[in-house]
C-alpha cells in the first residue's frame, strides 16, 4: 500500500505527503528530495509518524521550479529567481536580466543546432546508397581520411 495514501488522513486538510506532491507536480520523489537537499525547496514539517508533510507553499514553489526547469533554466538561475520572487517589493530588473541571459543562451544553442543540422544535411545528401565501403557518411565521420 502507498504510504502517501495511508497517512493522508492523519495530515491536515492542506498537507500533502511527498507522494501526493510528486503526483501533483509530475516530479519524481527523488527529485523532490534533491531539491530539498540543495535548498531550492524548504524542508517540510513532519507528521507524528515522521513522514514529510508538505504545505501549499511547497506545491507552489515546486511548481515554479518545475516550470523553470521545463524552460531550461539552470538550478543556479532558479535559485536566484526564487530568491528574487521571495522579495516581492524588489524591482524586477534582476529577474529580467536572468531571463534575458537565458534567452541569449537558448538562441546560441539554436544557432549551434542549426549549424549541426546543416552539416548533417550535407553529409546525408552525399549518400549514394552504395556499399558501406563507398559510404560518404562513414568517410566523413572517419578521423583518418
Amino acid at each position: 500500500m502507498d504510504p502517501a495514501v495511508t497517512i493522508g488522513s492523519s495530515l491536515g486538510a492542506d498537507m500533502l505527503t511527498i507522494g501526493h506532491l510528486a503526483r501533483k507536480t509530475g516530479t519524481k520523489v527523488e527529485t523532490i528530495r534533491f531539491y530539498e537537499k540543495s535548498g531550492l525547496l524548504p524542508a517540510p514539517g513532519r507528521t507524528d509518524g515522521n513522514y514529510r508533510a508538505y504545505e501549499r507553499t511547497h506545491l507552489e514553489r515546486l511548481s515554479f521550479i518545475r516550470r523553470a526547469r521545463d524552460l531550461g533554466f539552470s538550478l543556479d538561475q532558479i535559485r536566484q529567481l526564487l530568491s528574487l520572487a521571495d522579495d516581492r517589493n524588489r524591482p524586477c530588473a534582476a529577474v529580467d536580466a536572468i531571463a534575458s541571459e537565458h534567452r541569449r543562451e537558448v538562441e546560441r544553442k539554436i544557432r549551434d543546432l542549426q549549424s549541426l543540422k546543416a552539416e548533417l544535411d550535407s553529409i546525408v545528401d552525399q549518400c549514394g546508397f552504395g556499399t558501406v565501403a563507398e559510404c560518404r557518411i562513414i568517410e566523413s565521420l572517419s578521423p583518418m581520411k
